[in-house]
């Protein structure tokens, strides 16, 4: 291509006099160099240099808004670059804390794709809500923030579907966001970048349609060495955590850093964190190879004299992972002594202490699933009558485990901190098949059982399992109406954050007649439920002698009435968590019966998922109260909401005041 001469550009002005002669030239230096920017091509950049010149954090989506440095996360550039096109890494997985940087990390690499190297790209969240979330606050922001990307991306209008909440277009290819828990998102269109976002919470499923991340990365396969996959997550359960696995078949790369002292690398490890006890503010690292303690405000130019190294041999050489932990998180975000105090406020608590390593370590939880001694639960039954609400009950919910000849029920009472009480064990002779079998578990719906406190009570609600004629359960609960019964499927799996979802229409038959979303279905995963029983079982209490001056049981303390049985006992017991080798030879926890009869611990589980679904593990103090009133009982001294109630509370007239009775107190 010739370049035109400043004699071919138009001119204007007067022609004559040395000052106008140069005025010309100027001006036509000028259009000569923005000709020339706009023929040169984009910078060859890797991820992490294209987010320190393009990206701006938007005060929308960031603590620290303005432009994005790396260096305020150094461990982040390798992990970034590994996405650039000229790496040939095609799978980047990180095992990370909370808050170290992941997911603006992930974001550069969207905007870097978008700006550098376009190319059809899957983003998924673990769900479509979630996906949308991320979309309004995430990645809106990004593109606004980043003149590069606004220019690229089509603008949102109403009528114009290439930019939509979960679908961005832009020269040269596409981002596409859903959730692992949409089968039909996750398989829409062939993508040469996938970012899989917290992969640990994916369900275990897409509508049973298989993994979610084997289903997404199956729409990378076309673009062969090209492809680029991403997996983030916050570890969760050993032998569940599909992030933890991953990481074992990669390289397992640490990031070491020097002791500012004598230099030594070393990654860096809770136990080496040290402090005064009952003093957070004391905590310091001490070097493994000069035991000298390094106080925190080292910790910046430890940070930049860092360097991944791999600790493993991975199987696939085109794969890589990173472990990180929050002790590694900048200084502003969390802090050496913020992670002390939050390890000083888990003890005692099973539930606290998983998150901690979780969250804060990265590190996954190990569940223990041993079943505890029935004999010993015999040993410590309390006494009350078969259908008497003990003092500190405060609703009702049933399980109900359906059997070829007999339906079997369980009913127990909830109170604070989900402490809980059996009331009821009923047993309905005959079997799905028997219409007067369902008649009777209509009536117990009815039915009411005396609360200590001479207040008369019904169930809240009641779960029932669709396992076994799941047609009939489905025409049952439809006839009785779904604001009492809910009908549950039982999966594999833990879910803490969200145990029960749904609840989903399914398609149910009522008469012979094929009804279309006839029936709503609730989903429970069942392990996180038997854990935290057998957990809750486990829990040591005063003695009599300490209750009686007040003291009181541990939040989920499990009550069991001398009138229960050592068959149901073992009944109780029936099942085992333990971890079995699949096939690629990763570990995987299993549920494995001891025993033949489980349905107390079916009964158990379900009726947990009942007063999940009532709400009892969101209610605020003033539901609670509010219980209290209208059943009498006077609130314990002690923590608020979330805590024990003492099994045997002395009555006490409250104040009057306004209550809205609950549907299921007479």
């Amino acid at each position: 291509m010739s370049v035109p001469t400043s004699t071919s550009l138009p001119r204007s002005g007067p022609t004559s006099g040395d000052d106008d002669g140069q005025t010309d030239f100027d001006g036509a230096g000028e259009i000569l160099r923005a000709w020339g920017a706009g023929l040169t091509p984009d910078p060859d950049l890797t991820v992490s240099e294209w987010a320190d010149r393009h990206r701006m954090l938007s005060g929308r989506a960031s603590a620290e808004p303005g432009r994005y440095r790396t260096v305020r996360t150094p461990y982040m550039r390798e992990i970034m670059d590994r996405l650039s096109p000229g790496d040939p890494t095609q799978r980047i997985v990180f095992m990370k804390a909370a808050q170290v940087g992941a997911t603006e990390a992930g974001n550069n690499w969207i905007g870097f794709a978008i700006h550098q190297a376009p190319g059809p790209m899957l983003a998924v969240q673990p769900t479509v809500e979630l996906a949308k979330r991320n979309s309004r606050q995430r990645i809106d922001p990004l593109i606004d923030e980043s003149p590069e990307l606004r220019e690229r991306v089509k603008p949102a209008r109403s009528r114009d579907a290439g930019n939509t909440m979960l679908s961005k277009e832009f020269a040269g290819g596409i981002l596409i966001m859903t959730g692992a828990n949409s089968a039909v998102g996750l398989r829409s269109t062939p993508a040469r970048y996938i970012f899989l976002d917290e992969v640990d919470a994916y369900p275990a499923s897409a509508d049973e349609e298989g993994d979610p991340v084997t289903l997404a990365e199956a729409r990378s396969l076309t673009f062969a060495h090209r492809r680029k996959v991403l997996l983030v997550s916050t570890p969760t359960i050993r032998g569940l955590s599909r992030i933890e696995r991953e990481y074992e078949a990669s390289d397992q790369r640490r990031f070491f850093v020097p002791c500012p002292h004598c230099g030594a690398m070393q990654w860096l490890k809770f136990d080496r964190l040290r402090w005064q006890k009952g003093h957070p503010e004391t905590a310091e690292y001490h070097c493994e190879g000069c035991e000298t303690p390094i106080a925190e405000h080292h910790k910046t130019a430890m940070l930049e004299g860092g360097e991944w190294r791999a600790t493993a041999t991975a199987a696939d050489p085109t794969t890589v992972g990173y472990h990180l932990s929050a002790l590694y998180s900048p200084i502003g975000w969390v802090s050496w002594e913020r992670i002390v105090r939050a390890w000083d406020a888990a003890q005692g608590s099973d539930e606290a202490i998983k998150a901690f390593r979780n969250t804060i370590l990265g590190e996954t939880w190990v569940e223990t699933g041993e079943a505890p001694d029935w004999q010993r639960l015999y040993d410590r039954r309390e006494t009350w009558k078969p259908g008497i609400v003990p003092a500190g009950g405060l609703f009702l919910t049933a399980g109900v485990d359906v059997q070829k000849d007999r339906i079997e029920v369980d009913v127990w009472a909830w109170g604070r901190g989900l402490e809980s009480w059996l009331v009821d064990h009923v047993v309905i002779e005959g079997g799905p098949g028997d219409p007067a079998c369902w008649q009777q578990l209509t009536d117990l719906l009815g039915r009411v059982w005396r609360h200590e406190g001479g207040r008369h009570m019904t169930l809240a609600r009641l779960a029932i399992d669709t396992g076994y004629e799941t047609s009939a359960v489905y025409a049952w609960s439809r006839q009785t109406g779904f604001g009492q019964v809910a009908p549950v499927k039982g999966v594999e799996g833990f879910n803490r954050s969200s145990p029960v979802s749904g609840p989903t229409y399914v398609d149910a038959t009522v008469a012979g007649k094929r009804l279309r979303r006839g029936a709503r279905l609730w989903i429970v995963a069942t392990s996180t439920f038997k854990a935290e029983t057998y957990r809750f079982l486990r829990l040591e209490r005063p003695t009599k002698e300490e209750q009686a001056a007040g003291a009181l049981c541990p939040p989920g303390t499990i009550h069991l009435p001398d009138w229960a049985d050592g068959e149901w006992l073992k009944q109780l017991t029936a099942e085992q968590l333990v971890t079995v080798a699949t096939r690629r030879g990763f570990a995987r926890l299993e549920w494995q019966k001891l025993r033949e009869r489980n349905e107390a611990l079916d009964c158990r589980v379900y009726a947990r998922a009942a007063a999940w679904i009532a709400g009892a593990d969101r209610w605020p103090e003033a539901r609670w109260a509010d219980l209290e009133a209208q059943l009498g009982a006077a609130k314990q001294d002690g923590p608020t909401d979330g805590a024990a109630t003492e099994p045997s509370v002395p009555a006490r007239r409250l104040p009057l005041r306004r209550t809205i009775r609950s549907s299921y107190m007479r």
